[in-house]
């Protein structure tokens, strides 16, 4: 969850109402987003 919400900036309260298929797929999505935005290079800044 917190990458999502490091990435989306997507409040707790959001992603609790996320089914676990939901946040499986938003977690792949924030690190496809992260590694666009930051060359596949996570912790980088």
């Amino acid at each position: 969850m917190a990458n999502i919400a490091a990435v989306f900036h997507w409040p707790l309260s959001e992603l609790r109402d996320l089914a676990l298929d939901e946040l499986i797929e938003w977690s792949a999505r924030a690190t496809e987003r992260w590694n666009a935005m930051w060359g596949g290079k996570e912790g980088s800044r």
